[in-house]
């Protein structure tokens, strides 16, 4: 353990595999950060300006890609930065700032791809009776939600951070790139409140999410299985992209979460799977396939292109 000026700081072991394609691994990252922040952003502001995005399904994708911008600004900055080191190092406090902002806002996208998958759940509910989504779905309601899935994550993860900075360090190199579930493995010995904690979070943040967005689908595929034609193809255009973002997004988190038991090759892959395609997978997917959205697109560009 480095302890200097009474800090205690951690050596970030993960770089070494990356060893002479440093260079070509910094370019890379660089332009998915860049592109990842102007792609959010954009959809974000169009969302925002205008009235007829103003509906529940766009607020919470913004939502969504605002969690994206938040988690790459908070993560990417201090990643580049250690690629271009010869010593990869953070303060234990700002270890714990990346834990918790990483889990926070990762608990935070599985409490809005719920919240997206039930407001299609209403809309296909509220077919015969059009009337019935505006009370259901009010501003309130969403702002509610919105609030939950902020705050809910973000006190489970206080609680979750405060248990580990309790716990005594007896190892300070960490296997990996940034602060995630392989901090446990620096501890002394491992603890049964946090433990126990952990799991019960992990079954709050992500795995009842995981299966009312199953459940919600799976009622929307028999609804329109049982409708015409038409119905069943419109239900396979909007439920096809939030699939796919729910399979990359959970196949990753769960590789998370079995961390501990890989080797350091799979860790050093998976790792730059979450980094160089799932910022972009996003804005990519629902901004082309929302027929709103990408009308807006189109416009924006085209008149960038006239200026």
């Amino acid at each position: 353990m480095v302890d200097e000026f009474n800090v205690t700081y951690i050596t970030l072991g993960g770089y070494v595999e990356m060893g002479k394609y440093r260079y070509f691994y910094f370019f890379i990252m660089f332009t998915v950060y860049i592109l990842t922040i102007c792609f959010n952003c954009t959809i974000v502001y169009l969302i925002l300006m205008h009235n007829n995005l103003h509906e529940p399904m766009h607020i919470f994708f913004a939502a969504l890609l605002l969690n994206s911008v938040v988690y790459n600004t908070a993560m990417y900055p201090k990643l580049l930065s250690d690629i271009l080191s010869e010593k990869q190092i953070i303060s234990y406090s700002a270890c714990l700032s990346q834990f918790f902002v990483y889990y926070t806002l990762s608990a935070s996208d599985f409490f809005l791809l719920s919240a997206m998958s039930y407001d299609r759940y209403v809309q296909y509910v509220a077919m015969c009776k059009p009337l019935r989504y505006p009370t259901i779905m009010r501003k309130s309601t969403v702002s509610s939600i919105l609030v939950l899935a902020w705050l809910v994550p973000a006190g489970e993860m206080a609680v979750s951070v405060t248990l580990v900075t309790n716990s005594k360090l007896c190892n300070s190199t960490l296997g990996a790139f940034f602060c995630n579930n392989s901090l446990y493995k620096l501890f002394c010995e491992s603890s049964r409140a946090l433990f126990i904690f952990d799991v019960l979070a992990l079954l709050n943040m992500a795995l009842f999410p995981l299966f009312f967005i199953l459940f919600t689908y799976t009622r929307i595929l028999i609804m329109s299985y049982r409708s015409g034609r038409n119905v069943r193809k419109k239900a396979a255009q909007t439920c096809l992209p939030h699939l796919i973002v729910l399979i990359c997004f959970s196949s990753l988190c769960g590789y998370d979460v079995i961390i501990i038991q890989l080797g350091s090759d799979l860790h050093f892959m998976m790792t730059l799977q979450a980094f160089f395609y799932y910022p972009l997978l996003n804005p990519v997917i629902y901004g082309l396939k929302m027929k709103e959205i990408s009308k807006h697109l189109k416009r924006l560009f085209c008149q960038a292109k006239v200026m």
